[in-house]
């Protein structure tokens, strides 16, 4: 640092009063009369680069494209702050041995962000662990980090986060947000909070407003056992020694890079424990690190709590099997015609196909929906377009939008062909408008059924990549692929027979030879889905991360309800495998097939309704009551969820 920013610092700390005033008297921080040292920042020394290889001189990533004394606007001031390390990067340091549990640091943090009980953008938790009496507690104050490789702004559909220049502040706009929570699946450190009274996501700002004063932040400030600093990235403190990037419960740095530092001297047991429900604990491997491990909480009887598969993303499971069914349906219909199987072709070039495009097109446009109900702020929806370059979410709302707008233009243009209304008696749209060419329909219904199909396909990988999210192990695996393809080809066969077979029995036709096609693809539907789930537990008996936490909540407190999918999944295949071989037909294969597609529904539900309530995330350690998932459900089902001051609120979005 140069002598001209040693005396801007120096300047900093012997002032009393400093306010930066606009015209209408809006100030961007106002510092109180005889402001202590300590709550000021004094970064004497400067790196140029962070252990990651980031530099720390954010100017310098921008290529001089953005002025140095750029305004951040804060509190609608125009006006730049008095910090002469304004572009570059800051974070937190995070001593725990001097951590006392107070949690000073959040209540200044609410009070300055003026944040309701169920809120809090800095928590502390505490990992324990030992024998009487060498018992031992280490307390983890933690917000958001300001990473580096920020997954939220990523993640995040419609580009409510930036990452300043100035501070290296990961920001997050409220008023932009939509209330999806993607960013709180994809951050590690559960820095996003998702209001469900508000319906949108709010985090932690850096306190930019006091950095730009002189100020570090509120709760920095207000830690009573310094055990909370701030500057920097990689300046040393004083009076510290370590400059770590992991402590005992911290999830693994290299998701994000975030900026936080940690010293941490006093020994701790080889193996501590987390005091909320979450079934993880934390053991030293030879290198002093400490790996996540599975924390048997409970014993390994299998259970079925059904009620307990229900959860917020009940809309997702609705959306997702709904979407992969009506696509794998039209994919089998168009194609089928495209490559003339006879009994696809005799379908497509029937009264019936008009029909089965309009349930598709219903199905799918309740699907929308139901995605839609799932926002906090669903009139906001058409946000979800705005970050098509970064976020897998945005992506897929695109495809699966194409999609819908595919179908639904191939069927609106098949309307023009002659005699497809013949089945009610009524006149062709083409003897209605003879003026309009039918090859140019023709054209049309081919080329929306061209645009479906592929948008289809690729609306199917992105929903994939959606849930490929490091903070969540029990996702990240290639068996959620398979998942979703097995469902686009059973479901997609279902769906199909469910309006069709009923459709060619009323008409007096034979739809033994549909039977068949549908039979082949539910088979190998249900045996791609069967082998990524075999080889996904496979993987998970072999690991230590949140992931095998998961599946051990999955043959423990859903071990019944996990038993059943699977005994389902295997009955299908042979099912429908027998029913296709035996060549039963009349009444008897009529109930039979009825049966086999109301159980590989049944099974599905199950399925998806299990991958969304048994994913554990890479998240920070809670204490008994807060940040406890346990307490907050123990919290809604006796009502103290109703008295706002116990800081949980009753399940919404």
């Amino acid at each position: 640092m140069n002598s001209t920013n040693h005396e801007a610092v120096d300047a900093l700390q012997n002032k009393d009063v400093t306010e930066t005033k606009q015209a209408d008297g809006s100030t961007i921080f106002s510092i109180r009369p005889n402001e202590r040292a300590y709550a000021k920042l004094a970064d004497k020394e400067i790196k140029s680069e962070n252990r990651y290889g980031q530099k720390i001189d954010l100017i310098e990533l921008t290529q001089g494209s953005l002025p140095v004394n750029r305004s951040m606007h804060i509190n609608e001031n125009p006006e730049v702050g008095t910090n002469p390390n304004r572009n570059k990067q800051h974070g937190f340091h995070f001593t725990a041995d001097n951590c006392i549990g107070c949690h000073a640091c959040e209540s200044a943090c609410s009070e300055k962000n003026d944040l309701p009980a169920h809120i809090s953008f800095r928590s502390v938790g505490y990992v324990e662990g030992g024998t009487y009496p060498a018992y031992k507690r280490m307390n983890i104050s933690m917000a958001c980090n300001h990473c580096d490789d920020p997954v939220c702004l990523k993640g995040c559909p419609t580009k409510a986060y930036t990452k300043h220049v100035e501070y290296g502040a990961v920001l997050q706009d409220s008023e932009t947000c939509f209330g999806c929570g993607y960013c709180t699946w994809v951050c590690p450190y559960n820095a996003p909070q998702l209001d469900p009274v508000k319906g949108q996501v709010s985090k932690c700002n850096m306190c930019v407003d006091r950095l730009e004063v002189g100020l570090k932040p509120a709760c920095v400030s207000a830690c009573l056992g310094n055990a909370l600093d701030f500057g920097v990235i990689e300046n040393t403190p004083e009076r510290r020694e370590q400059t770590q990037t992991t402590i005992p419960g911290f999830p693994t740095p290299d998701i994000s890079h975030p900026n936080i530092r940690f010293q941490q001297m006093d020994d701790m047991p080889d193996e501590v424990n987390r005091t909320d429900s979450m079934p993880i604990k934390y053991r030293k491997d030879e290198d002093g690190a400490f790996q996540t491990i599975v924390d048997k909480k409970q014993d390994l009887e299998a259970n079925w709590n059904l009620d307990r598969l229900s959860s917020r993303e009940n809309p997702l499971v609705l959306f997702t099997l709904g979407t992969q069914a009506v696509i794998g349906a039209f994919i089998l219909l168009f194609l089928g015609d495209a490559f003339q199987l006879p009994m696809i072709t005799a379908i497509t070039e029937s009264v019936m196909y008009l029909p089965m495009l309009g349930v598709l097109v219903a199905i799918e446009a309740a699907g929308l929906i139901m995605s839609t109900i799932h926002l906090g702020k669903p009139m906001r929806f058409y946000r979800g377009f705005n970050n098509l370059r970064h976020s897998p979410l945005s992506r897929e709302a695109l495809g699966v939008a194409m999609f819908f707008a595919g179908v639904a233009g191939h069927a609106f243009f098949s309307l023009f062909d002659h005699g497809v209304f013949n089945w009610w008696g009524a006149t062709a749209i083409a003897d209605l408008v003879p003026w309009v060419p039918t090859a140019l329909t023709a054209a049309l219904a081919q080329g929306f059924g061209v645009f479906g199909v592929i948008s289809g396909i690729a609306g199917i990988y992105f929903m994939n990549r959606i849930y490929r999210i490091k903070a969540r192990p029990f996702w990240n695996h290639w068996q959620v692929a398979t998942s979703f393809t097995g469902t686009v080809l059973s479901l997609g066969a279902v769906l199909t027979g469910i309006v069709l077979i009923p459709a060619l029995a009323i008409m007096g036709e034979s739809w033994a030879e549909l039977a068949t096609v549908l039979s082949l693809l539910i088979v190998n539907g249900l045996l791609i889905e069967g082998i990524g789930l075999f080889f996904h537990a496979k993987y998970l008996n072999a690991e230590t991360s949140e992931g095998a936490a998961s599946h051990y909540i999955q043959k423990t407190t859903f071990g019944k309800t996990y038993a059943l999918r699977n005994g389902l999944l295997v009955a299908n295949v042979l099912a429908v495998s027998g029913l296709t071989i035996s060549g039963v037909d009349g009444i008897v294969a009529y109930v039979c097939w009825g049966l086999i597609a109301a159980s590989i529904i049944f099974c599905s539900l199950i399925g998806r309704a299990l991958f969304y309530v048994l994913v554990i995330p890479t998240t920070m350690p809670g204490a008994f009551f807060w940040k406890n998932k346990a307490f907050e459900q123990h919290a809604r089902d006796i009502g103290l969820a109703n008295r706002p001051q116990t800081g949980v609120v009753p399940d919404a979005h």
